[in-house]
C-alpha cells in the first residue's frame, strides 16, 4: 500500500460539542498522522464554493449553512492508503448504518449532522487539500 494525503472536515456538531481530541484520537488509533491542521469559521459563500459540486442537490443550502453556522477543524491526514483507511474510521453517512466504534457511529447527531467529511478519492483529495492549505502548511 502507498503513503497516501487526504482531506478531512471535522465538523460544527462536532466542533460544538468539543469533540475535536476524541475524533482525532481515532484518526490516529488508525495510524493517520495529522500533517496539517486549523480550526476556521466558513463565511456561507466559502462553504458553497467547497460544496459546489452538489450545487444541484436538495440539500445544498442547508449542507452550505450548517458549514458555516460555527468552526470547523480542516486538517490533512497521511498514511498508508489514508483516503480508504480515513473512510473506514469515518464510517457511513447514515449514523444508523455505520459501523460500532466508527466516529459517526459514536459522535453523529443525524445524516446531515454527521461529525466529519473525508476525500472520496485521490482527485478530490488534492483538490480540497489545495482549497484550504498552502504548501508552507503541510509539515508532515
Amino acid at each position: 500500500m502507498a503513503i497516501q494525503r487526504t482531506f478531512s472536515i471535522i465538523k460544527p456538531d462536532a466542533t460544538r460539542r468539543n469533540l475535536t481530541g476524541a475524533i482525532n484520537a481515532k484518526f490516529e488509533a488508525a495510524g493517520l498522522r495529522i500533517v496539517a491542521q486549523k480550526r476556521i469559521k466558513l463565511t456561507r459563500e466559502q462553504a458553497g464554493t467547497f460544496y459546489a459540486v452538489h450545487k444541484e442537490r436538495p440539500f445544498y443550502d442547508e449542507l452550505c449553512d450548517f458549514m458555516a453556522s460555527a468552526p470547523i477543524v480542516v486538517q490533512v491526514l497521511e498514511g498508508e492508503d489514508a483516503i480508504a483507511r480515513n473512510r473506514e474510521v469515518m464510517g457511513a453517512t447514515n449514523p444508523a448504518e455505520a459501523e460500532e466504534g466508527t466516529i459517526r457511529k459514536e459522535f453523529a447527531l443525524s445524516i446531515g449532522e454527521n461529525s466529519v467529511h473525508g476525500s472520496d478519492g485521490e482527485d478530490t483529495a488534492r483538490e480540497e487539500i489545495a482549497y484550504f492549505f498552502s504548501g508552507l502548511e503541510l509539515v508532515g
